[in-house]
């Protein structure tokens, strides 16, 4: 399709025709960016300048002392630092690789095969998606309680894994798939599980990458189940550890160490993201959600 001028809606390379798009889409980037650029300053910033008035934007005096009290320092009960970033690590991997393999077989499930029940394990599954998490805490703290979960590791993975948005956008994709295509894999002689291994799941890797962002933000950063549920401080995870950095002992010292735990979870978001961002918006379309 041509516009007016004679050349392409959405050119595959750069078109002189839009520049006009690029001179409100950059200072728009540039400004958004912004906030990176301060975490990346702010974590190398000496004691001095991050208590500077007024602040400034850019270090000056850039310095790895932060980082280094934070890989040397211990917690009140003598677990170092590399502990929680190590729970944190296989925590969050074990996790999203689990929430993974839950929501695309329960996605299947429930878009493509017939069985009891069906419906009513949807309406659960969208009711669930309503409530935010602090409206739940109670009856959580309840259920891990009575399959004894308090102070273990699993506390930190079986939770999150059925991530009732995950699930929604997952079913909803795969309800995109022709039942034909199923239906044909059934007469070469496929079963349901070489028919989700061999068809659904090389179809639904933009639902997955988007799952998996999502399952990866929501346990690594997390601080509620090492506060709620673990009293063991080596279970803790890392985000836990950052959070108590500047609420004890010396709060004035903890602000350098504060900032360069911050730039330390901030990176895997970021990383993640940008290599699978492409996904996400291929996951929303075919989900339905605009």
């Amino acid at each position: 399709m041509a516009n007016y001028f004679g050349t392409k809606m959405n050119p595959k390379y750069f078109h002189i025709s839009q520049w006009r798009f690029l001179i409100i889409l950059i200072p728009v980037a540039i400004f958004m960016g912004l906030p990176i650029v301060y975490i990346f300053n702010h974590a190398f910033k000496p004691l001095v300048e991050l208590f500077e008035w007024p602040p400034r934007f850019f270090v000056q005096t850039p310095t790895w002392d932060n980082f280094i009290d934070l890989f040397a320092v211990t917690s009140t009960t003598g677990i170092p630092m590399s502990r929680y970033l190590f729970n944190s690590l296989i925590v969050t991997g074990l996790t999203v690789f689990a929430s993974i393999l839950v929501g695309s077989l329960a996605g299947f499930a429930l878009s493509k095969l017939d069985f009891r029940f069906k419906t009513s394990i949807l309406w659960v599954n969208n009711i669930a998606i309503m409530f935010v998490g602090a409206a739940v805490s109670i009856p959580r703290y309840l259920v891990i309680e009575s399959l004894g979960l308090i102070d273990s590791f699993w506390v930190h993975i079986i939770p999150g894994l059925a991530i009732p948005v995950g699930l929604f956008l997952i079913k909803q994709f795969i309800d995109q798939i022709p039942r034909d295509l199923i239906e044909a894999s059934r007469v070469d002689g496929a079963n349901n599980w070489q028919i989700y291994w061999h068809v659904i799941l090389p179809l639904i890797k933009p639902a997955l990458a988007t799952i998996a962002i999502v399952a990866f933000q929501g346990v690594w950063n997390n601080t509620e189940v090492s506060n709620l549920f673990i009293n063991d401080e080596s279970l803790k995870t890392f985000a836990f550890y950052m959070a108590t950095l500047t609420t004890t002992g010396n709060t004035v010292a903890g602000q350098g160490m504060a900032a360069a735990a911050s730039l330390i979870m901030f990176l895997p978001n970021l990383v993640i993201f940008i290599i699978l961002q492409r996904n996400v918006m291929n996951t929303m379309v075919h989900s339905g959600i605009k």
